[in-house]
């Protein structure tokens, strides 16, 4: 039942759309002929009447209401479609104010069509007063989160802190790309081509990592260990010579070799170096560069050490053997 109130009230292919128009032309035609007119006075008959205060209802006009609702939704959804196909075709609007713009005119479209809708229905407006307080405790109370995310949905569409085609982190198990933002989600595609449906609150209330806010730059860390029988300075030289070989390594800001500790088995040095595009990835920069300071390591005797505890004994413990009285 829910498919079908689907498919009427926004059709998804042509097929669908050709369907309900033609059913809409055939009961124009058919109204406008008098085939209709035994139905409309049979329903709008005593026994199908009834009155609720100053207004007289019958099944023909509830009929006729339901109708005229379907079909200004559907409009509305249609009207809907083509302005977003045509805000998505212009080119020169960037990603965050194409959305912005699509979600100021579907409002516009629906509230219109709203209005239209109340207006044929011969609804005054003003009656709907005295639903406004029972409406505003819902809103405030089960429609909470909805209306949570519709604004956060526009307060990052105006400052632009996330936007689509940014690589984002959000908390730590959720790193991708922003595909759309939508009234009460955000759409981010995960490297391995999940798509996750993150509420746009979360973006507000929450620590969001964007690597690619200003620039796509992205700064890769690559942790050595070299042995204490090595040469460390040649280690050092080996290791900023790697990263400054990588094609996709800039040289502004420059690599960067640290030695960061003296440790129980190694001296430990880290790595940094910048790539001017992360949206390409970080990881295949990163295992390049691994590679190449294995490589250069072997050419030239660096060793890099694995962990293991050696065990000195000071004294030498004399196991002595009581006999029983046999040897």
């Amino acid at each position: 039942m829910r498919n079908i109130f689907a498919i009427l009230l926004k059709p998804k292919n042509i097929w669908a759309k050709l369907f309900i128009a033609i059913l809409i032309i055939g009961l124009l035609v058919a109204g406008i002929a008098g085939l209709l007119d035994p139905i409309k006075d049979f329903l709008s008959s005593e026994i199908f009447s009834f009155t609720i205060g100053k207004y007289n209802f019958s099944a023909l006009k509830i009929i006729e209401g339901i109708i005229l609702v379907v079909l200004m939704v559907w409009l509305a959804n249609l009207a809907s479609d083509m302005g977003e196909k045509y805000f998505r075709r212009i080119k020169k609007m960037n990603a965050s104010n194409r959305s912005l713009v699509i979600k100021s005119f579907q409002i516009f479209v629906y509230f219109l069509f709203f209005m239209m809708t109340m207006g044929i229905l011969g609804i005054d407006l003003t009656t709907l007063a005295v639903f406004s307080g029972a409406l505003g405790i819902g809103i405030g109370v089960g429609l909470q989160k909805i209306s949570s995310n519709f604004v956060s949905g526009f307060i990052l569409l105006f400052d632009k802190a996330v936007e689509e085609g940014d690589l984002v982190e959000i908390g730590t198990d959720v790193t991708g790309y922003v595909r759309e933002t939508k009234g009460r989600f955000t759409l981010v595609e995960t490297f391995d081509g999940q798509e996750i449906m993150i509420p746009n609150e979360d973006f507000i209330t929450s620590r969001v990592v964007n690597w690619t806010y200003s620039n796509t730059q992205g700064r890769i860390t690559v942790e050595v260990r070299v042995s204490y029988d090595s040469d460390i300075e040649l280690a050092y030289k080996l290791m900023l010579d790697a990263a400054k070989e990588h094609p996709r390594c800039i040289s502004t800001p420059e690599p960067e070799c640290f030695l960061r500790k003296f440790g129980d088995h190694s001296v430990d040095f880290v790595l940094y170096f910048w790539i001017e595009d992360v949206i390409r990835g970080r990881y295949g920069p990163q295992s390049d560069v691994m590679f190449s300071i294995w490589r250069k390591f072997k050419q030239n005797g660096i060793k890099i050490p694995f962990q293991q505890h050696d065990i000195h004994v000071k004294e030498p413990i004399q196991l002595i053997q009581k006999e029983s009285g046999k040897k």
